[in-house]
This record gives C-alpha cells, sequence and structure tokens, in this order.
C-alpha cells in the first residue's frame, strides 16, 4: 500500500509531510519522557523485522493481487503508539530514500496512512478498551483479527481520499473506493492471522512486553535478549531467503489501479516537484525494487527468474535493509530517551 508520487499533488503531498512531521515532533516528545531503556532494542529488531516483512508479498486467491504486512498494529501493541509511529516512520523513510518503495512525495501519506491510524485509532479506540487487563487467549485473538482489519480499511480509505483530493489522475472516487476496501479486507485477514502469531509468542515468552506497552510501565530488569534475538533472527531469515518467494502480483493498489486505468502504474507529471523528486529518489536508491542496481536496457533483457532461483540482490537488499531500519529505530530511540539526572546517575 506504498503510494506513488504520480498519485498526488503537490499540495496533498506536502499536507500529508506536515501531517506527520508533526506526528513525529509529538511522538518524540512523548518517547523523551517516558520510553523505558530496555524497549529501544526491541524498535531497533522490530524496524529490521518490519522491512523485511514488508518485503515479502502472498498471493490473495483468486484475485491476481497480494499484500504484505502493515505491521502498524503489531508495533503498536508490543511498543506502544509513540514508539511504533517512530518505527514505522523509520521504516517508511528506509524504504523511499534506498529502496525506492514509495515515492517521496508520497512519504508522509505513507507514514500517516500506515502509522496513524493502526498506532493512534485503531489501537486506543478499539484493541485497548477490547482486549481488557487480563485477556484470554481466545478474546485477544479475536480483537487483535478485529483490530488488524479495521487498521486495513482506514489506511486504503485514506489512499483513496488523498488520491482524489490530488485530482491529477483520473481513478474516479467511487470506482477506486470499491475496489481498494474488498481487497484489503481480504489483505487484513493474513494481517490479523499473522499479528495474531507474534502477539501470542511474545505473551507466551514474555507477556510483561504487551503489558508494559499498554500501561507505559517499565519491563524491568529482566533482559529481553531472547526475544530481541528471535525478531532478529526472523528478519535476517525473511529479508534474506524468504523474500525470493515474495509474490509477483500487483499488491491491493496497483491491482485496483490496474483494474480501472489497465496499468498498474499512473505516469506523474514530468516537470516541477515530481520530476525533482524523482530524481533525488533514483540517486539515493541503492536497492531500486529491492534488487541491484540495472541500466534500462539490461532489465528489459532480463529474463524473471523462477520462483526456486538463487537472487542474491534480493537477499543482500533485504540484509542491508533491514540493517539500516535497525539502526534507525534504534538510534531514534537511543537519541529521544528519558535521561537520567546527573544525581541519578551518579
Amino acid at each position: 500500500m506504498h503510494m506513488a508520487d504520480a498519485l498526488l499533488s503537490p499540495a496533498v503531498g506536502g499536507t500529508m509531510w506536515a501531517a506527520s512531521a508533526g506526528t513525529i515532533a509529538y511522538c518524540s516528545r512523548k518517547i523523551r519522557t517516558g520510553l523505558d531503556d530496555h524497549r529501544v532494542p526491541l524498535m531497533g529488531v522490530l524496524g529490521a523485522f518490519l522491512f523485511a516483512a514488508q518485503m515479502i508479498n502472498f498471493t490473495i486467491p483468486a484475485t491476481g493481487s497480494s499484500g504484505h504486512l502493515g505491521g502498524g498494529l503489531l508495533l503498536a501493541i508490543l511498543l506502544g503508539p509513540h514508539a511504533a509511529f517512530l518505527t514505522i516512520a523509520s521504516v517508511l523513510m528506509v524504504q523511499a530514500l534506498f529502496f525506492a518503495d514509495g515515492g517521496l512525495l508520497a512519504l508522509g501519506c505513507n507514514i500517516f496512512n500506515m502509522g496513524f491510524f493502526p498506532a493512534f485509532v485503531v489501537y486506543p479506540l478499539v484493541y485497548k478498551p477490547l482486549v481488557g487487563a487480563n485477556p484470554t487467549r481466545s478474546r485477544l485473538t479475536a480483537v487483535t483479527m478485529l483490530s488488524a482489519v479495521l487498521g486495513l480499511q482506514l489506511g486504503p480509505l485514506a489512499v483513496v481520499l488523498e488520491t482524489c483530493f490530488s485530482g491529477i489522475s483520473s481513478l474516479p472516487l467511487n470506482s477506486f473506493l470499491l475496489l481498494m476496501q474488498p481487497i484489503h479486507l481480504a489483505i487484513g485477514i493474513v494481517e490479523g492471522l499473522v499479528t495474531v502469531a507474534i502477539v501470542l509468542f511474545v505473551r507466551q515468552a514474555r507477556p510483561e512486553i504487551m503489558q508494559g506497552a499498554v500501561d507505559a510501565t517499565p519491563l524491568g530488569g529482566r533482559s529481553l535478549r531472547g526475544v530481541v534475538l528471535a525478531f532478529l533472527g526472523a528478519a535476517v531469515l525473511t529479508g534474506g531467503v524468504l523474500s525470493w518467494y515474495a509474490s509477483k502480483n500487483p499488491d491491493g493498489l496497483e491491482w485496483a489501479i490496474a483494474k480501472i486505468s489497465g496499468k498498474s502504474e499512473l505516469p506523474g507529471p514530468e516537470n516541477g516537484l515530481h520530476k525533482i523528486l524523482a530524481s533525488l529518489q533514483e540517486r539515493t536508491a541503492i536497492f531500486p525494487d529491492y534488487d541491484f542496481k540495472k541500466t534500462k536496457a539490461k532489465a528489459a533483457k532480463e529474463e524473471p527468474k523462477p520462483d526456486a532461483a538463487l537472487h542474491p540482490g534480493t537477499s543482500i537488499a533485504g540484509i542491508v535493509g533491514g540493517f539500516i531500519a535497525l539502526l534507525f529505530a534504534f538510534c531514534c530511540g537511543h537519541l529521544l530517551k528519558k535521561r537520567k539526572p546527573a544525581t541519578e546517575q551518579s
């Protein structure tokens, strides 16, 4: 669900940049006074894991479409909403700058759509009230599924509205909406199943992680080493190997666009801000489309590799990208975490 710049006008893109920047500033202030030191490594490895997980598009049967994990709700459950928003913002910045996944003008929209709705709408208004203080396994499963599905309805709705308010594409509101919402309902169900599995694992291994996120309380003296290593290993395996088997079908957004226009990608304006940002992204993207850089002529001649083939470019992109995302999220938490007064440190 990463929006491309071709869908957005500078006015809408700039407005959403401002909205996301304001939310980042707000979260940074909250983190500065309330982040437990023990959660900083968790922010890093969850950022790496989410980066790797979003490389894997899974096929939606009988549609010709695919989807990938959004991860905003998962991060909110494990980190709390403020740290979750900063972590997903870090991942999306890395994807846009270094992997050309999502446009630079659209980055504000992507951060807001994939971070704000799960962290500051679904998590506090749906997940927390319904899950309660000490939920049973079945209650936790049901509430997590419901919350994931709702989050994957609000994000696509925002994409449709941002596109139509921009007015630079030929995508009609009603048709676009009627395609986007059902396909993301299916994607939301898969997201819910993955989120449930991870949440149940963490609840079994370290239940205080989730309780601390709900209550904004410190984790105490116990080390998170086991959970951190588990997510780190999952990130390396997912980005380095499982990413080879990602579905080649267009994602839900591309699928909806193709159903209306006949093309999965729409051409954007070839001048002005769109051209400047496209040129900038071309220079910063070290692994465009999660592979080695290729000339246009070489890319046109290259035949698609079978799913079982070794994809060294994808593996390196997954591991390098995961490390950069880990570094971004970890540094964000480390630089903003609560500083103890000098008298306490001594």
